[in-house]
Order: C-alpha cells, then structure tokens, then sequence
C-alpha cells in the first residue's frame, strides 16, 4: 500500500509539486510502489528557509533545558514506533531488518544523550586581566540551518544533524534523499509531534539540481547560516565552494575509501567476520564500507581463502529475512556500480566471491539466492578481488557496492601507503594483538575513526564521526563534538570601575623594577 508524501512547510503540507511527481518503489521488488512524491523546487526550498528564520528566534528564546524536551519526547515517540518505521526502512531502502533496526536505535540513543546536553551548553567565567571587570562567554545558536542527507542511512544520520541544531536552539531545514521520501516523511513527522513549534523544522522534498539552486538563493538572501551535508565527495565539494561564496563553514561528512589492515599476530576469524560485514553490510553503500584489506604477505593466502568461502557462503537477498544484504538502494547506484565501479577491476586476474560479477538475474545466478525471483530486485553479486596494488584505479576509488579489493604487504611502511594513499579519511580499522601495533596504526592512519579488531563500520551516539582529506573537511557530528557545529561562542565583557578601562594600554607594568639579567 502507497501514500502520497510532500514536502511540509512551517507545519503543513505542501498540496502542489512544482517540482513534478516521482515514484519511490521497493528496491527489492521494484514493482512495489512505496510512496507516491510530489516534488518542491528552488522556490520550495526557499520558502521552507524563510519559514525557519520566523520560527528561530523564539524557538532560540525556549531555554534549552526545555527544548531538550523535546527532543526526550521525539525519543520515546522513535521508540514506541520502532518496528513501523524499521519496517519502512527496509522496504524503501532494501537494508536488512536486523540494520535497520539498529539504525533506529540510533535516533533513540542520540536523543538520549542530547537530552542532558540541554543542560551543558556551557560557557565559561574567565579571569580578567583588569581589576572591576568580568568577563565571560556564552553559547548562542548560528541560527537556520539546511540539513541535506542521503538516502543509505535514511534516518539515523539526519538525526546526527537535527538533534543537536534543534536543541542549540536552531530552525532547520532538512532535505533528505529523494529516492527514499517516505521514510524521511515519517520521520519528520515524529519530529513534529514531538512538539516543535510550526517553522522550527522545515521539510523538502526535491532533486538534487532544485536542492542546490534553493540553497544558494537561500545563502544570497541571507536564509541561511549553516548547512550540513553527508553525501559524495565531488557533491561536497561543490556545496564548500558555495558556502565559501559566503563565507560559511558546512559541516561536511562525504565519502571514504576505508582500510582494513590484518597483521600477522591477528585472529584470523575474527578479521574475516570483520571485513565480511564492513565491505558487504549494506551491499557496501555505506561511507564508512571497507575498500580495501590490507593483509600482512605471511598470513595472506590463508586469510584470503577463508575470506573466500565466507563471501560465497554469505546470506545476499530478501532483506526481509536473514541476510548479509539486501539489494542496491536505487537505480542509480546499480546503474553506477555496473558501469563504472565494476570496470576497474577489468585489469584484474583474480575475482572472487560470486559466480559472476553484476546484477543477480537468471541468465547471471548467485548459488543460494534468499528469496523469490531475484529479477524483480536490483540485486547484486558481491565481488572479491585479490592482488589490489597501491597504484590501481580500485585502490583510489569509493565503489558504492558490494566490491572489495585485498592487497598484501611486506613491511609497516607499504601497509601504511595503501592505507592512506588514496586521499580518503573517514574509516580504517587494524586487526593484531599487539598494542605496538594498535597505536602505530593510530598514529599514522589518516581516518577520523579508527577501530582495533572491529569493522569499519559502526558509530555510537556519544563519539565523533567524521573525516579528513575527500571524506570530509574535519567538521564531526555526534557526541559533544556537534555541539561546535550548531553553536556560535559569544563573549560578554562587563566592566563596573565606573570609568573607561583600555585593556592591554592600561595593565600595570608588573615588571618595571624587575632585573631578569642572569649574573655572570
């Protein structure tokens, strides 16, 4: 059964699309219709902005620890409707039913910390320098803030960004994926019941060329005063460049290309569950899936094989069963994925894994296929590929799929180029018993998020996530950390001498009479 969903403006419904109509299926029967999307535009996403600049400054005046909340009020909401929207989640997106589960989770574990951070938006008393003076520094929200996410983590990752604008005492606007609107709309939804005031979260529904051209009519009218977006690198890149034009700094959370390094002391088990769920978890379309695993040349061959056999024995189908992966998210990743991911390991002997390369067809099986027919989806087979060197296309590039590359290496230093060659900085993981090892790899690997012995995929809701180089420009979400994002330090000098004080010209010279010369 479908609905019809649209973008919803200081609290109501948009009854027009301006931007025309589109159709969200389930990705794993593409026959299914989802929901039934009336699109906004440019003017759209301009409207929504200037229903958050006359919502915020009274939303900012709720003091914090109440608007925290409501955020405590949108957690329970997530948590009594858990199942409902995890459900949606697979059936839009195609993830499995166990991760999206765990992705709701998130949004209830982000409220939960974000809830007490109502009542630590600290500041600070700070010792002045003059006598009669005080000084001290306060945390004030930036004020609108354009929210833009993908579609791989439809919820929980928006819930990174607007949690903590919210309780800052931001307006948002948020505009999520277009090939997975319903979820977005059900989750804007428990936002507003949540009890935010008309205005104070705007959504919009709309495509990518629409996005970006309201959001730079936003920036020029002055609607905007910070933008998050989590997408690809080359997409970010361009939004840098345009929050540069106005001097604005975006929170940006972009793409990565993540080692996995397994050394020769490592449990090999243990690192073969670990790079099964980080490279193939989500049908690898997570920023955070590993790209390439990095093995020391001595357990090489070993671990290869038995990483081998875990990929052709995995689970990959309905994603509402138990399975490793569902299917791609949409069209345009499998389109992308066969034309052009797939092409850089045509200069590769060795591919593993899977019968075949591409889309799960019955001209093009995959050996225990869970589900019915594999052809009303957009599946795909997972691909392994061995003898990645530092130099090759697939060491440098984000795949978006379910491909992964291993490589061997000889000594540190050759683990550490391909670690890090390839200009990416979001994830990395290291598997070894060795401390010396652990905290050799932390200091050299270039990734924002570093795990020992676990995948590189995973993020708790009271630790930074972000990354450097192409995965992102430093800016980090979660935890404390996000705080920085959606706050602007103000400082307050409050003088009662009762007569003009200069600072620096009028401190006492308390070293005047002083000899510093060291005797000879």
């Amino acid at each position: 059964m479908s609905r019809t969903v649209s973008s919803i403006i200081a609290g109501r419904p948009a009854t027009d699309a301006p931007g025309g109509h589109e159709t969200s299926t389930n990705p794993a029967d593409t026959a299914e219709t989802v929901a039934d999307v009336r699109l906004g535009d440019a003017a759209t996403f301009v409207a929504a902005c200037e229903a958050a600049r006359a919502a915020q400054r009274e939303w900012a005046a709720v003091p914090a620890p109440v608007r925290g909340r409501a955020i405590q009020q949108l957690g329970r909401l997530v948590e009594d409707n858990k199942e409902a929207l995890s459900r949606l989640v697979t059936r839009e997106i195609g993830k499995p039913y166990a991760e999206s589960l765990g992705e709701v989770q998130e949004i209830v574990d982000t409220c939960n910390f974000f809830v007490g951070e109502g009542r630590r938006l600290y500041g600070q008393t700070v010792p002045s320098e003059m006598s009669d003076k005080q000084l001290f520094t306060f945390r004030m929200p930036v004020g609108v803030a354009a929210i833009i996410t993908a579609g791989n983590f439809p919820v929980a990752v928006p819930s990174w960004y607007l949690v903590p604008a919210l309780l800052c005492g931001n307006a948002a606007v948020w505009k999520p994926a277009e090939y997975a609107p319903a979820t977005a709309e059900a989750l804007a939804q428990l936002f507003l019941h949540a009890g935010l005031p008309d205005g104070v979260l705007n959504l919009v529904l709309a495509d990518g060329p629409q996005t970006f051209a309201g959001l730079e009519q936003a920036l020029d009218r002055g609607l905007v005063d910070k933008v998050g977006f989590t997408g690809s690198s080359a997409v970010g890149a361009q939004i840098g460049a345009l929050c540069g034009r106005h001097l604005q700094s975006p929170c940006l959370e972009l793409g990565g290309k993540n080692p996995l390094v397994v050394m020769d002391d490592a449990d090999l088990d243990l690192a073969v569950e670990g790079s099964l769920f980080s490279g193939f978890g989500t049908a690898g379309q997570r920023c955070t899936s590993l790209g390439t695993v990095i093995v020391d040349e001595r357990v090489h061959d070993e671990f290869f094989a038995r990483l081998k056999a875990a990929v052709e024995g995995a689970a990959i189908g309905d994603p509402s069963q138990d399975v490793l992966y569902g299917p791609m998210i949409h069209e345009r990743f499998l389109e992308r994925f066969e034309s052009e991911h797939l092409g850089l390991i045509r200069d590769h002997h060795s591919v593993h894994g899977s019968s075949a390369t591409g889309r799960i067809t019955a001209a093009n099986p995959r050996a225990g296929f869970v589900g019915g027919d594999p052809e009303k989806g957009l599946f795909v087979h997972p691909t392994l590929v061995d003898g990645v060197r530092a130099d090759d296309d697939l060491a440098n590039t984000e795949t978006f799929g379910p491909l992964v590359g291993v490589a061997s290496f000889g000594d540190w230093e050759e683990a550490m180029t391909l670690a890090n060659g390839h200009g990416y900085g979001l994830s990395a993981s290291i598997y070894t018993t060795s401390p010396q090892h652990a905290f050799r790899y932390r200091e050299r690997i270039s990734a924002g998020m570093v795990s020992v012995n676990n995948s590189t995929s995973g993020a708790e809701a009271h630790l930074p996530f972000g990354g450097n180089g192409k995965s992102g420009n430093g800016s980090r979400q979660s935890g404390m950390w996000v705080i920085d994002q959606f706050t602007r330090w103000q400082a307050l000098n409050w003088d009662y001498a009762g007569k003009l004080q200069k600072a620096q010209m009028d401190v006492a010279d308390l070293e005047g009479d002083v000899d510093y010369r060291l005797e000879e």
